[in-house]
């Protein structure tokens, strides 16, 4: 699935697979809460509590990592993971801030607004699905996409985070 011959197929599982529990309560609760207590932080702020998340990335003492990989969205993101049978390899929501609020598995950085995945999903508006480069990870050998969706509360449609979900291509 070289070049974008990977976008089709992604799109057509996301949308089979995965847009039906995005608006899932805990989900659209978690954002909705993180968002009310995140509303205040600076850009500094964001800079501060992204280089303790990868300070603890590397280490055994993991207070803000164990606060969101012990969550009820990590686990509920875990359980849609294994359920996937191995074509999905990991999901992590993120906040009106690009800050991670919950994750399947442990990603390297806390912020994920420098990157593409909310950039062109939050940042665009509702009913964004944005599929990334096919990319060979290395630590698995397979090739993977990552898919994002920009989530919006169902009660006034306005964007209040973001999804991405990861996606073993040969397994699709």
């Amino acid at each position: 699935m070289a070049g974008g011959a990977h976008v089709e197929p992604v799109t057509a599982y996301i949308e089979a697979n995965v847009r039906a529990w995005i608006e899932a309560p805990v989900i659209i609760e978690g954002l909705k809460d993180q968002n009310e207590r995140h509303a205040h932080l600076t850009p500094a702020d964001i800079d501060d509590l992204d280089a303790a998340w990868r300070t603890e990335f590397s280490s055994n003492v993991r207070p803000l990592i164990d606060s969101v990989m012990g969550s009820p969205l990590s686990k509920f993101l875990k359980d849609k993971q294994v359920a996937s049978g191995g074509v999905i390899t990991e999901i992590f929501v993120i906040d009106a801030k690009g800050l991670s609020i919950g994750e399947s598995e442990v990603s390297s950085d806390y912020w994920q607004g420098d990157e593409l995945k909310w950039q062109k999903t939050y940042l665009v508006g509702p009913d964004i699905l944005f599929v990334d480069r096919a990319e060979k990870d290395e630590s698995t050998q397979t090739l993977q996409s990552q898919a994002s969706l920009t989530i919006c509360d169902p009660e006034t449609g306005q964007p209040i985070g973001a999804i991405t979900v990861g996606i073993n291509l040969d397994a699709l």
